[in-house]
């Protein structure tokens, strides 16, 4: 441990901690612009300088290592009017004219800062020079007069994203913020993930919905989980006034980390589709408006008295309240079969390899993150789990390896270091004999096999030379599987994960897969002759294929957020809430079980899912048994609960 002082404060840090975060853990307040507590110190805006005892001149403390008996100031006159004169000439280089820019007013950093130095004018005349606004892409604004040069949204693009889509071009004042080699942001290999803009510290980047909605001192703010995949990244949540307003990375999350993909930041803000505002029951061949009593009763007269075959279809965006409520619906109702939106796809090899090895064999999301080499095999992760390819993609430039196999085009092949590019029937045969030469195969086996499978011998033996270097291997399995044979595949994929000593992680589906497969409800959709189908879709966007599969249903009963062609032909809609509006419980693909808290109230009168199935179980005389929890931990998981 270091000890320095600090403004007449003694403080004791770790070896490398910066002058900085020194000053943070005594409480001590450093003005900065450029530095950002998930960025690599960079020492760009120079507005933390501070005055250092035995140094000629003031030194960035964003950069500046702590040393044992350093003696530091960060507010002397030296240190303020430094201070001024670098806010000064971020003022003189633009046009930061603040009572007209989008994030003014107390979210500005800029802004703050000039006001924590008393600045009331600029003290030198501004560059009016107009600069271009950048209004191509579909989330992101980028407005160059607002832009102070401080690059944190190029070094999070590369740092937190991997991918590198922004820069500079020209040098001084005349530098500016491009995308790629200069294309309009829209245009360019941007992915639309908005790191970028919730770095930003000024008006520079803003996404298109938050902008003159409030600043952030006048919104409320829920952090709460993504229902978008299995990944489960943390978010917060910005409302006003019982409206959506932004959704933003929470950057103390340990799944995430802060980063989020264009789903979870951007989709929510232009969902588009329309709400079931009613309970809507069919009469004389068209739906009515009804009240809920009245549906309840069309719905529990039609589940009591069918004699015929009853079936249940859940989302797998259900909370794990919500599907525990179902299960014990159905044992009551006699609802024999019990499939999910899924049909089991993203589960049902990971739930037969777990009964062949009983034990769990899958790894923590943040055991991959600092992996030196990834094997990656049946899923494009930059389309299915964006947030998962960013940890592997940042990992490059560190010295990391990517391996993928996969028969299609991907995201990563511009990424990575060996494509291979194996038939989905051949992949688990193909993985079977990369563990049998990595373990001892010799050039004229590499040959063969190279030969059999249509690749390069070149680099399939580079490929084996990566693997045996590797000290800290991570074997990704999308579960979302092009395999035709998915468990042969996932037990190939696990068995040369053991081999070389690797982690794995299967993506899942749904953020509630898991879930749903501990209350066994994640299997295929069998509705042959069922006469009674209840669904709970929730708000699930379901494909035109899977509805197709509720047609020539005599009686359908939906629970839904949004109208659809499903609620369109059902007999009985009951309207639930969406994941904004309601609480819950969810496992995620690796097995934290994780709290979502409603940020946006429903509409009076619009359950939660799980509300709406407590209140058509207490209407047939069910009482549910709200144990989730000792539900889904009776039996065991790939990966353990956490």
């Amino acid at each position: 441990m270091l000890k320095l002082t600090i403004d007449g404060q003694q403080v004791e840090v770790d070896q490398g901690t910066t002058v900085l975060n020194a000053a943070r853990k005594a409480g001590i307040d450093i003005p900065t612009l450029c530095d950002h507590p998930q960025l690599t110190p960079y020492g760009g805006c120079r507005l933390c300088l501070v005055e250092v005892e035995g140094m000629r001149t003031l030194q960035p403390s964003c950069t500046l290592p702590a040393s044992n008996g350093m003696v530091v100031q960060t507010d002397t006159q030296k240190v303020r009017d430094a201070r001024k004169f670098v806010l000064t000439m971020i003022f003189s280089e633009r046009n930061h004219f603040c009572p007209y820019c989008q994030v003014s007013g107390g979210d500005c950093e800029l802004q703050n800062a000039a006001y924590e130095e008393d600045m009331t004018h600029w003290p030198i005349q501004p560059n009016w020079k107009p600069y271009p606004v950048d209004a191509s892409h579909p989330f992101i604004v980028l407005e160059h007069n607002r832009c102070i040069l401080c690059r944190r949204c190029v070094r999070a693009c590369g740092e937190l994203v991997g991918n590198f889509t922004l820069g500079f071009e020209e040098r001084g004042a005349e530098s500016a913020l491009i995308a790629d080699t200069g294309l309009p942001l829209g245009e360019s290999s941007c992915i639309g993930c908005g790191t970028c803009v919730q770095v930003c510290p000024t008006g520079a980047l803003i996404d298109r919905w938050s902008a003159y909605q409030g600043k952030e001192t006048e919104v409320d703010v829920t952090k709460t989980t993504c229902l978008g995949c299995s990944v489960g990244c943390s978010l917060e949540v910005m409302t006003r006034d019982g409206r959506l307003v932004r959704i933003e990375g929470d950057w103390e999350s340990e799944i995430n980390g802060g980063v989020l993909c264009n789903l979870g930041r951007f989709h929510p803000m232009v969902e588009d589709r329309d709400r079931v505002q009613t309970p809507l029951v069919r009469k004389n061949g068209g739906l009515k408006a009804s009240t809920w009593e009245e549906a309840l009763d069309a719905v529990s007269e039609k589940l009591k008295n069918s004699k015929g075959k009853k079936a249940g279809v859940v989302s797998t965006r259900l909370s794990l309240e919500a599907l525990n409520a179902f299960t014990q619906i159905s044992e009551s109702l006699g609802i024999n079969k019990a499939g999910s939106t899924e049909e089991g796809l993203a589960t049902a090899a990971v739930q037969a390899l777990l009964e062949k090895t009983k034990k769990p064999f899958e790894s923590k999301i943040e055991e991959i993150k600092d992996a030196d080499c990834y094997f990656l095999m049946g899923e494009d992760l930059t389309k299915d789990h964006q947030v998962i390819s960013f940890f592997v993609k940042r990992a490059l430039p560190m010295g990391a390896k990517l391996i993928q196999v996969s028969e299609s085009e991907t995201g990563f092949d511009q990424f990575a270091d060996y494509s291979l590019k194996v038939d989905p029937k051949q992949t688990a045969y193909f993985v079977s004999a990369v563990k049998g030469l990595v373990e001892n195969g010799s050039d004229a086996e590499l040959k063969k096999a190279a030969a059999k499978f249509g690749l390069d011998s070149k680099m399939l033996t580079d490929v084996l030379a990566a693997l045996k270097a590797s000290e800290k291997t991570a074997v990704i399995i999308g579960t979302r599987y092009e395999f035709e044979n998915a468990l042969a595949a996932l037990e190939a994929g696990v068995s040369l994960a053991d081999s070389i000593d690797a982690k794995v992680v299967t993506t899942k589906g749904n953020i509630n897969s898991l879930g749903a497969l501990q209350l066994g409800m994640n299997n295929p959709v069998d509705l042959k002759d069922a006469e009674v189908v209840i669904l709970a879709a929730a708000d699930e966007n379901l494909s035109q294929q899977f509805m197709k599969n509720f047609d020539e249903i005599p009686f359908l009963i939906v629970l839904s957020s949004f109208i659809s062609p499903l609620t369109a032909s059902a007999d009985v809609v009951l309207p639930v809430a969406n994941w904004l509006e309601e609480n819950g419980h969810f496992i995620n693909m690796d097995g934290h079980i994780l709290e979502s808290k409603a940020s946006l109230e429903a509409v009076e009168g619009i359950p939660s899912s799980y509300e709406a199935l407590r209140d058509l179980a207490l209407k047939n005389g069910i009482e549910i048994n709200n144990n989730w929890r000792e539900s889904v931990e009776k039996n065991q998981l790939p990966v353990k609960i956490s």
